[in-house]
């Protein structure tokens, strides 16, 4: 197998990286709404952390994507 082939199966598996991302943001306000469902009034203190921890799970998210370009454009 070439490089270039190599190349481009590394460039899928970091598109791992993004599904995962999106599947842990979803997860995470799936479960803030279903917080303040139960807890009205914990809304405002929920809503900061959850954006914090949307932030984490985006930051991995660009993350593999900088390195899939990387991958295309670098390498």
């Amino acid at each position: 197998m070439d490089l270039v082939a190599l190349k481009f199966i590394a460039i899928g598996l970091a598109v791992f990286g993004m599904l995962g991302a999106g599947l842990g943001i979803a997860n995470i306000f799936s479960a803030m709404l279903n917080g303040i469902a139960r807890n009205p009034e914990s809304e405002g203190k929920m809503k900061s952390y959850v954006y914090i921890g949307a932030a984490m799970v985006e930051i991995m998210g660009l993350l593999a994507f900088v390195l899939a370009m990387l991958l295309i454009f670098a390498a």
